[in-house]
């Protein structure tokens, strides 16, 4: 049976060679079994490079890296230019037809200008993070075209607001949203760890299955924290727009994308009520 998957590729499966060869594989296995795929893909790693190459600094408030109008040339260099034609290039070479694409493309994302909230002694505080955004609304309809005309969209976290000013977003979110939009039936997001752990030195400690309800008490906790809390809104976002199912899997783990397709329970699921 057909389904729309939509996955969030990033980490080590994006930077180790034969793990990133494996998993487009996989990936092509699941479009040729007729399923209809979407990968959203960010490239930390190689912003990174890309900005010491130009001699930029990066700044972070609270893990966000503020970009300048100057650094987002550098990004999308690194994000459309490097990462997305890379992708592109070995779906076409496994005989999958890959559509590299941003937010921008066909106006399939909306977005506005993202600034860091803090509150400190019942005192609100606003920083402005530069050319970071957040979704505002997803149009689906370019993506649709291409999914029922065979094509496989690779898509990273780039988009324009209505003034046509440009901003990155956080990969995860970005592709939260997407997932929703699609009303997709499994929004798989890949990470390096077999998915959320109560305990990150034990990866016998997999917590798998959790309701979205529950994801603010376990950030209290400690123990969604780091790069987990953007991957969690991003599950939530997915499903309170309309995806069936989600799931947190090891990218670094290239077989898990097939077991998930054989309906085995890896991971960790979300789900609402």
């Amino acid at each position: 049976m057909s389904k729309t998957l939509v996955l969030k590729y990033g980490g080590n499966a994006m930077t180790v060679k034969n793990i990133k060869e494996e998993l487009i594989q996989n990936i092509c296995k699941l479009h040729r079994l007729g399923h209809r795929v979407i990968v959203v893909h960010g490239g930390g790693p190689y912003i990174k490079e890309a900005l010491a190459t130009a001699k930029i600094e990066s700044e972070f408030i609270a893990g966000q890296r503020k970009t300048s109008k100057e650094a987002l040339e550098w990004v999308e260099m690194a994000l459309k230019g490097k990462v997305n034609g890379d992708l592109v290039r070995l779906f076409n070479k496994n005989k999958v037809k890959g559509v590299g694409l941003s937010g921008k493309d066909g106006g399939i994302v909306s977005a506005k200008k993202r600034y860091h909230i803090e509150e400190q002694n019942g005192v609100s505080t606003q920083q402005d993070l530069g050319q970071v955004g957040d979704v505002v609304s997803v149009q689906p309809q370019l993506l649709e075209q291409l999914l029922d005309n065979d094509f496989l969209p690779v898509i990273t976290c780039l988009a324009s607001d209505d003034q046509g000013n440009d901003y990155n977003i956080n990969g995860d979110v970005f592709a939260g949203y997407i997932a929703g939009a699609m009303q997709a039936d499994e929004f798989i997001v890949m990470t390096d760890i077999d998915g959320l752990l109560r305990d990150i030195n034990d990866p016998s400690s997999l917590i798998s299955e959790l309701n979205s309800s529950d994801i603010k008490e376990l950030e209290e906790q400690g123990i969604i924290k780091g790069g987990m809390i953007p991957k969690l809104e991003a599950c939530k976002t997915a499903l309170e727009a309309g995806s069936s199912m989600v799931r947190i899997i090891n990218g670094t783990k290239p077989e898990q994308l097939l077991a998930i397709a054989n309906n085995e329970n890896v991971g960790t699921k979300v789900y609402n009520k």
